[in-house]
């Protein structure tokens, strides 16, 4: 489905691995690990030759294709007019047309219903994080890579954000946080970055050992009875 190999450059070190169809991943690693780099190496925000996905070379494949097969959602939201309302901006993230009854349904299951007619740049942090959400949404491509997501909204959003991920509202996921209650609980496959290498790529139980959770966090974090704790 998608694989990247051997991908070397001055941040990331001989880098490669595959998911399979309908597989998702959660990308870990402390700040400055090159998670997003990676990120933007797999969608080609950053070109290469080495990334495939559907056993297509990504960057032989048109910009209109690439947009249904993969779409990058960034850590903070950016727009070009400061004047786009929340429902102009969903519009925009339409590929083909624009489906004004997806728009309802998406501002329905996000909450946004009183935002839906404000401008975008009015938002908190965390309803800008939710508005990507909602693009993500609307676009719908086949893998959606989620930078730092849940980075700025409120436990009750994660727990509505969780509740979408395990839903079948978007396809393949491949998710970067920091968030590992959150990671842990989606149990998906693990990747695991370290000063741009990967130290670790498997299953999710086996990443949520104590064993590995001291190793890569210094032993700052213990799981006891599936629940993880921080040692302070």
């Amino acid at each position: 489905m998608l694989e990247i190999s051997s991908y070397t450059s001055s941040i990331l070190k001989d880098i490669s691995f595959h998911i399979k169809e309908n597989e998702n991943l959660i990308i870990l690693g402390h700040n400055g690990a090159g998670k997003s780099t990676l990120a933007k190496v797999l969608s080609n925000l950053i070109e290469n030759n080495r990334v495939k996905i559907f056993n297509q070379n990504l960057e032989d494949i048109s910009d209109k294709q690439r947009a249904f097969f993969i779409n990058y959602i960034p850590p903070k939201f950016e727009i070009f007019d400061e004047y786009i309302t929340l429902r102009e901006f969903f519009e925009l993230s339409c590929i083909d047309y624009v489906d004004n009854e997806k728009i309802d349904k998406v501002i329905e299951l996000l909450n946004l219903k009183k935002l839906e007619n404000k401008y975008c740049t009015t938002f908190s942090s965390g309803e800008k994080q939710l508005l990507l959400l909602g693009s993500s949404i609307m676009h719908n491509a086949e893998i959606t890579i989620f930078d730092e997501l849940t980075a700025n909204l409120d436990i009750s959003r994660i727990k509505e954000v969780f509740d979408i991920f395990k839903s079948d509202f978007l396809k393949q996921k491949i998710i970067i946080t920091h968030n590992l209650d959150l990671a842990h609980a989606l149990k998906y496959k693990i990747l695991y970055m370290d000063s741009g290498e990967i130290e670790f790529f498997g299953e999710n139980d086996e990443f949520f050992s104590n064993e590995n959770l001291k190793k890569y966090y210094n032993n700052s974090i213990t799981k006891i009875n599936e629940h993880l704790v921080v040692n302070l």
